[in-house]
């Protein structure tokens, strides 16, 4: 069947059929490498991603594979509200929050001010501090979908998602290693771990690596983060849509206004913290979002090369690498201080 000869709609869902199947493949690829090797899912969807690169290429799939990697981006980011409830971050009390929002507004504005040292694009600052205060993987696909579009933010994207997945992991090795030598009791520690380590599964990793008190505080902690991604993607929506053409590139696409993916993000958290939504429709959901971020990020590897990776040099690689031993700092510090240690 020829598109051509479809009412436009139709034309439009089969031409995109082709690319969106193709990361739909690779997710599951993934998803099986990670379950029975080990290892973060969504860094093998970017790197597997990134060895088809070609296939952006082709006509037949770019539509598809563009698809994938924005608009299942942002249905992800949605579902991503299914995780989170109103009294999950209070139950936390006011000193965690206090840690968690705080370390998050300093982390950003204190990676804008470094990547100006560094002689970097501010949205490469903006887009790695927000990675690295927040959420990781998850919040660099979630600020990257409202930031001004321009030639090189798939690629910078691509990078802030492998350098806080790798600096994640290897944080999950190191920082139980601090916290204990330290003297942190099982609360401190996971807020520690919670408030500091990027990604989600990390996360859980290092913290029931310490003990099942620790293991739950640090995963109450990391939602508390997660919850920031809606008023700091907000934000930062709301901030890029002032800037001038020229600024970090072309404008073309930043919109003023609320991001509709924002807007049910905050709806689902309202929802879910009411208690309406069956729990196995609340499981299905958060799962849903799960497997939509894989399918982006596949899709936004097969739009990058390692080509054009390398060309980014050694600051990019810097500028992530302090951002995340600046909130690391921070976080001690402000632990420090409250336990009176």
């Amino acid at each position: 069947m020829k598109a051509d000869r479809l009412p436009p709609p139709l034309a439009w869902a089969w031409g995109i059929v082709p690319g969106l199947l193709i990361c739909i493949v690779i997710a599951f690829a993934s998803t099986f490498v990670s379950e029975h090797y080990g290892g973060p899912t969504l860094l093998y969807a970017l790197l597997l991603g990134m060895a088809f690169f070609y296939l952006s290429k082709n006509p037949n799939a770019s539509a598809g594979i563009q698809f994938g990697s924005r608009t299942v981006l942002r249905l992800g980011v949605a579902l991503l509200g299914a995780r989170i409830t109103l009294a999950q971050i209070i139950e936390l009390g006011p000193a965690p929050i206090l840690i968690v929002i705080g370390s998050i507004i300093l982390t950003i504005l204190f990676g804008r001010f470094v990547a100006t040292l560094l002689k970097l694009e501010r949205g490469m600052g903006l887009l790695t501090a927000g990675a690295t205060a927040i959420c990781g993987a998850s919040a660099a696909l979630a600020i990257s979908a409202v930031m001004p579009k321009h030639d090189k933010l798939e690629r910078d994207t691509i990078f802030t998602v492998i350098a806080v997945t790798a600096l994640s992991t290897l944080a999950m090795i190191i920082y139980p290693l601090i916290v204990d030598a330290i003297g942190f009791d099982n609360t401190e520690k996971g807020i520690f771990i919670g408030a500091t380590i990027h990604d989600v599964a990390q996360v859980v990793g290092a913290g029931y690596m310490v003990s099942d008190e620790t293991g739950d505080v640090a995963t109450f902690t990391k939602l508390l983060r997660v919850a920031m991604l809606a008023p700091v993607v907000l934000i930062f929506a709301l901030v890029v849509a002032r800037w001038g053409r020229g600024q970090v590139g072309s404008t073309r696409g930043a919109r003023a206004g609320l991001p509709w993916f924002l807007v049910a993000f905050v709806v689902i958290v309202a929802i879910n913290s009411i208690g309406v939504i069956p729990a196995p429709v609340q499981d299905g959901m958060v799962v849903m979002s799960r497997w939509c971020l894989v399918i982006a990020i596949a899709g936004l590897g097969m739009k990058s090369s390692f080509q054009e990776m390398s060309v980014l040099g050694w600051r990019p690689i810097a500028l992530v690498v302090i951002e995340t031993l600046f909130l690391a700092g921070l976080v001690l510090i402000a632990l420090i201080l409250e336990a009176g240690l």
